[in-house]
């Protein structure tokens, strides 16, 4: 482990600089006089637009311009967004390729859905205008169920069905069940949540001559050049894209498929002045896409000896109003990476459905599609274990796939390269104290509780780009600079990636600094998401300190006087037999500078993975049910995450407890509700439960390492597994209180009116 990093717990560098106001968010430096954009949105989830007149907007005093949909067609931009991820559907055919406008002209499909945007000196001069747009539109039905509608959204999916989708062995899974000893059925809902990250989403354009700079709050910036040349119809080397500093995104910044950000860079190019445009609360819950949102039927075929050998999953999935970027996969090829999850099943069928529905669109929220899989495969682990009579980790450990099983081919073509599944199950179930549960429940009853215990086993696939790139550039006042092409959304990169590049190196971590999300400083990367950023930019960044070793070591040999394969670099020195030179990296690089070697002093290489990586853990959950109020309560949370070779334990560790957190969430207070025509009813955080301090338990959390093959330094992508993890341990462990109560069915979100209604529905079906 000590050539890979040291593995030590180095507190974040950049949580100073955040924390004391000095953070540079997109909406802190839009360059001074920029122009303020506003966008008018609908009131109505599904109409068609009669007539628009901004007349009177045009006259406001300090307003530059107005647009509508008419107007962008004018100027040419009438193509509107697609989405990146369109799926096959089951006979060959493609999905529904359908178009969200950039304003919309025809019809609006949600409440929140763009119709016009005012650009003016002020955003309440912009706001003053966008009040007198008037607006006529036709209502039409609003389609809110995952089913075929009189109305369609769209034309292309006249049934609002955008796709029929299917994997597997769809005749061997039927045979299974039908010569299954044992058969279990369970429907799992998957409730939409909000992402609300503590910074909205915003972004602002300017001219840099003829050029186009536009910064957004994202979480990289090549998607977004890619599709701003696409959609403006301009050169991509005439566009240059920075992230600043980012507050949290979770998937949800991921995308350029978002309206707004198109309108806004055209009109600085038109004006030739800068425009701004920065979410407020309200409106982010009304346009940034929501996550999860599905509807699920799995089933379990078990032979007499409990060994699973079918397993059967049919999906209804909600993609909102329009193809999100990653929306469609996300539920399908997505959700299909960890199907199986820690369990050597080999014969499977999944069967999916997306419609459209007029509400916000869903697409990536942490852990896209492997949370929601896990979610259903854990829930139905857990019924199995219950109506087979048997321990739910005995039903668990008699399913794993077995470590002289790997490198193991899942059903879905994932290639598990590592994994000890059973050990780590075991070291969770003592870090839980799960032989002291049924005291623990004792005791709770006796105070009147009802107290479960739940077990989830995840496993998760990173996902993304394989490939990434590092360069090092050294400067000469004894600075040195790596440009990554990850974006950070406050996961602590700047802390990680120069605390590696100081192990590697011997350059002193304070000497280093890590600049990211500039297109112009960064010819290519892959951005942030699906757990990547940490392997893949470590891995780049050894490739390339590997390059700087070989080219450093034949010029110092000419310093040293004696052959190249006698210099060697020991973690912070160079050294030879029979030299006294033992230069750092930074003498190194003053000699060469002296030297006049200017090409020794920037170095990069870009380096691809050879496989996937596949964390995976355990997670058990206990909680308190109070049978007169509903109030669930989590009491005690354990996990135990193999994470392979850890580079910064602390930052893991905080990966861990916010992902557990986001599950929690989901699980307990969050649901996103809109009544029947349409309009969102938790549209404000007085009526969305996001998780406070005080819901959460303490997370009891330890590693069990199991190394790696799929790169260099052993180590698996962590970024999302509190999440993958957590939802279905603390349902499991709701259910396992309800199931005292009599009740069966138990989905999130388990509020206390919701579990209250659970348990009155069972009371008056037993009377």
């Amino acid at each position: 482990m000590e050539k890979f990093g040291k593995s030590q717990s180095v507190k974040r560098v950049e949580d100073l600089r955040l924390l004391t106001g000095q953070g540079r968010y997109v909406d802190d430096i839009a360059p001074d006089g920029a122009l303020h954009a506003y966008f008018l949105r609908s009131m109505q989830a599904h109409g068609r637009i009669v007539s628009i007149d901004a007349s009177a907007a045009r006259e406001v005093p300090g307003v530059h311009l107005v647009w509508t949909g008419a107007d962008l067609a004018e100027q040419g931009l009438a193509e509107g967004i697609r989405g990146a991820a369109i799926v096959d559907n089951r006979d060959g055919t493609k999905a529904a390729d359908v178009v969200r406008p950039f304003l919309c002209s025809d019809k609006v499909r949600h409440v929140g859905d763009a119709i016009a945007m005012v650009v003016a000196e002020s955003l309440d001069a912009a706001r003053d205008a966008a009040e007198l747009i008037e607006v006529e539109i036709e209502d039409l039905p609003a389609q809110m169920t995952l089913s075929a509608g009189d109305t369609p959204l769209h034309d292309a999916a006249p049934d609002n069905r955008a796709f029929d989708w299917g994997l597997g062995k769809e005749e061997e899974t039927k045979a299974a069940f039908a010569a299954a000893a044992h058969v279990v059925r369970l429907d799992v809902g998957d409730n939409r949540i909000m992402v609300a990250s503590m910074e909205p989403r915003g972004c602002y354009a300017e001219m840099e001559g003829e050029r186009l700079h536009f910064s957004v709050n994202g979480q990289g910036v090549w998607s977004f050049k890619a599709s701003l040349a696409r959609y403006l119809k301009m050169d991509p080397e005439m566009i240059r894209v920075t992230n600043p500093d980012v507050g949290g995104a979770f998937g949800m910044k991921s995308m350029p498929s978002y309206q707004e950000y198109y309108p806004v860079a055209h009109a600085a190019r038109v004006l030739d002045r800068p425009v701004r445009w920065m979410s407020d609360r309200s409106e982010a819950m009304l346009t940034d896409n929501a996550g999860r949102d599905l509807e699920s039927v799995a089933e379990l075929a078990f032979d007499a000896d409990h060994k699973i050998t079918g397993y059967r999953v049919t999906t209804r999935c909600n993609l909102g109003a329009y193809n999100s970027n990653f929306a469609q996969a996300i539920q399908t090829n997505l959700f299909a990476r960890v199907l199986t999850g820690p369990y050597d099943i080999q014969t499977t069928w999944l069967a999916v459905e997306g419609y459209y529905t007029n509400t916000t669109p869903v697409d990536a929220y942490r852990g896209a599609g492997r949370p929601e899989a896990i979610y259903v495969l854990e829930r139905i682990m857990d019924r199995a274990a219950r109506e087979l009579g048997v321990d739910p980790g005995a039903l668990r450990r008699k399913n794993f796939v077995k470590p002289d099983q790997f490198p193991y081919k899942t059903a879905t073509g994932e290639n598990y390269d590592v994994g000890e599944f059973a050990r780590v199950l075991g070291h969770a179930e003592t870090l839980a104290d799960i032989p002291g549960f049924a005291a623990r429940k004792a005791a709770s009853a006796q105070a009147g509780k009802l107290r479960g215990l739940g077990i989830c086993y995840y496993i998760e696939s990173i996902l993304g780009d394989p490939s990434e790139t590092a360069k090092v550039e050294f400067h000469e006042d004894g600075t040195v600079s790596i440009y990554v092409g990850t974006q950070s959304n406050g996961q602590g990169h700047e802390t990680v990636y120069a605390a590696f590049l100081s192990d590697q190196t011997g350059i002193p971590m304070d000497r280093i600094k890590v600049i990211q999300g500039d297109s112009d400083l960064i010819a290519t990367g892959g951005g942030t998401g699906g757990s990547r950023s940490v392997t893949t930019q470590n891995t780049a960044t050894l490739a390339t300190v590997d390059k700087m070793i070989a080219a450093f070591t034949s010029f110092l040999a000419d310093k040293m006087g004696v052959d190249a394969a006698a210099v060697t670099f020991d973690d912070e020195t160079f050294r030879a037999p029979g030299s006294n030179l033992t230069p750092t990296f930074l003498e190194a690089a003053a000699m060469a500078r002296e030297a006049g070697r200017e090409d020794l002093l920037v170095h990069q290489e870009t380096a691809t993975l050879p496989g996937r990586s596949y964390p995976n853990g355990c997670h058990v959950a206990e909680v308190e049910v109070d049978p007169e109020t509903g109030q669930v309560t989590a009491k005690r949370y354990s996990v135990v995450d193999d994470f392979g070779n850890l580079i910064n334990p602390m930052l893991a560790a905080g990966q861990v407890h916010g992902g557990v957190a986001q599950g929690l969430g989901q699980a307990l207070t969050e649901h996103v509700v809109y009544d029947e025509d349409g309009q969102l009813l938790t549209a404000s955080f007085m009526d969305y439960g996001m998780p406070r301090a005080t819901d959460m338990p303490f997370v009891d959390l330890e590693f069990e390492p199991v190394p790696s093959t799929a790169n260099i330094m052993g180590m698996k992508g962590c970024g999302e597994a509190g999440t993958v993890g957590s939802m279905a341990a603390v349902a499991n462990a709701v259910g396992d209180a309800l199931w005292d109560a009599g009740v069966r069915q138990a989905d999130m979100p388990f509020t206390p009116h919701r579990v209250w209604q659970m348990m009155q529905g069972h009371a008056e079906a037993a009377e």
